[in-house]
C-alpha cells in the first residue's frame, strides 16, 4: 500500500490496527475464530480510518496535502490522460520543471495540461524547486494555453504548490508581474478551463495558474493565501505557532466550499489519495469528463462571461454599520 512507511502521527491508530491484521494473516495456522478475528479487525480499521479522516482539523489536512506519497501530477498524467506531449521552455529564458505543460487526450477530448511538479526522489525534488515555479514558469505556461485556446482546446489546470519560488533571481525576473498576467490571460481564453487543487494550493503560485471556469479540490488538500508557516512567521514571528494559523486561515475543503471559493470538492479514497492511487485518478478523470461535457455545450460569450462573474463573487462579506 503506497504511504504505509510515511507515518503521520494522528493516523497511528490506523497502523497499530494494521500491524495486527498483518500479524494474525501471518499465522500458518488458520482456524474460523483466526478468520473471524481478521474480519472484524477489518471492519474496526475500516471504521477507525474513516472516523479519523473525516474529522481532521486544518493541519493535519496539510500535513495529508503534503504526504510524500500523495499522487503528483505526472501521476494523474499516467492514470487519467493518454498521449502526453510535453511542450518546453518560455521562449525567453528557460525551462522551468516546476510547471510542467502539454497535449493530451482525456478519452475522445484533446486537452491542454498544465501543472505543478514536485518531484518524487530528492533529485526530481530538486531540479522541481519542490513544486515552487519561476517566472519562466508561468511564461511557458501562458503561451502553452494561449496556443490551445488558438485551437479551441480545453486547458486542464492541476495545482499543487507551496508557493512561488521566491528567490531573488525569480523576483528580479518579474515573478509578481507574470502571476498576475497570468491570472489576467487566462480570465480571457476563449475555451474551457478546469481547474483542479490536487494537493497545496499556496498563495500566487497557485493562482498563477488557477483562474478557470471551475475551480475544483480534492477533499483532503489545502487552498490559501500564504502556507500556515508563512502566516504564522509574518503573526507569531514564529514558526511554532503553524498549526494556530491553519485553524485562522480556513483553508480546508469544506471551509472553501461554503465560502464559495471552490466549486466542487472531489472526494478521496478512505484514508486519502496516498492509499489508492488508482481509485484517487478514476475519481479524478470522472469529475473531469463530466465537467468537460457541461462546459463544451455553453456558448464561449456565456463562458467568458460567468467565468468574470464568478471570481467578481468570491468574498463578499457584510459590514455593519455601528448604532447610536
Amino acid at each position: 500500500m503506497p504511504g504505509y512507511d510515511f507515518r503521520l502521527p494522528f493516523e497511528q491508530p490506523i497502523f497499530e490496527l494494521q500491524e495486527q491484521i498483518e500479524t494474525l494473516e501471518a499465522n500458518e495456522t488458520t482456524s474460523p475464530e483466526l478468520r473471524e478475528r481478521i474480519r472484524e479487525l477489518r471492519k474496526q480499521l475500516t471504521e477507525t480510518t474513516k472516523a479519523i479522516y473525516n474529522h481532521l482539523d486544518p493541519w493535519e489536512t496539510v500535513q495529508v496535502a503534503r504526504h510524500k506519497e500523495r499522487p503528483k501530477f505526472t501521476d494523474y498524467l499516467d492514470l487519467v490522460f493518454d498521449e502526453f506531449v510535453e511542450l518546453h521552455g518560455d521562449r525567453f529564458f528557460g525551462d522551468d520543471r516546476a510547471l510542467r505543460a502539454g497535449f493530451a487526450k482525456l478519452d475522445e477530448y484533446k486537452v491542454l495540461v498544465v501543472g505543478h511538479e514536485k518531484g518524487k526522489t530528492l533529485k526530481e525534488r530538486n531540479e522541481c524547486y519542490f513544486g515552487c515555479a519561476h517566472p519562466e514558469g508561468y511564461r511557458k505556461a501562458m503561451q502553452k494555453m494561449a496556443l490551445a485556446a488558438k485551437y479551441g482546446l480545453p486547458i486542464i489546470a492541476m495545482i499543487d504548490t507551496p508557493g512561488a519560488y521566491p528567490g531573488i533571481g525569480a523576483e528580479e525576473r518579474g515573478q509578481a508581474m507574470v502571476i498576475a498576467q497570468s491570472m489576467m490571460e487566462m480570465s480571457r481564453f476563449k475555451t474551457p478551463i478546469i481547474c483542479v487543487v490536487i494537493g497545496e494550493g499556496g498563495s500566487g503560485g497557485a493562482l498563477g495558474i488557477g483562474v478557470g471556469d471551475r475551480v475544483s479540490i480534492l477533499q483532503h488538500a489545502y487552498y490559501s493565501v500564504i502556507s500556515p508557516e508563512g502566516c504564522a512567521g509574518i503573526l507569531w514571528k514564529s514558526h511554532n505557532y503553524a498549526e494556530q494559523a491553519a485553524q485562522a486561515l480556513r483553508i480546508t475543503s469544506k471551509h472553501l466550499s461554503e465560502m464559495g471559493v471552490v466549486d466542487d470538492v472531489i472526494e478521496e479514497p478512505l484514508g486519502g489519495a496516498h492509499r489508492d492511487h488508482h481509485q484517487m485518478a478514476g475519481r479524478m478523470k470522472v469529475y473531469l469528463l463530466k465537467t468537460l461535457r457541461e462546459l463544451l455545450r455553453k456558448p464561449t460569450d456565456e463562458l467568458l462571461a460567468q467565468r468574470y462573474e464568478k471570481f467578481r463573487r468570491i468574498g463578499p462579506y457584510l459590514e455593519t454599520q455601528p448604532t447610536g
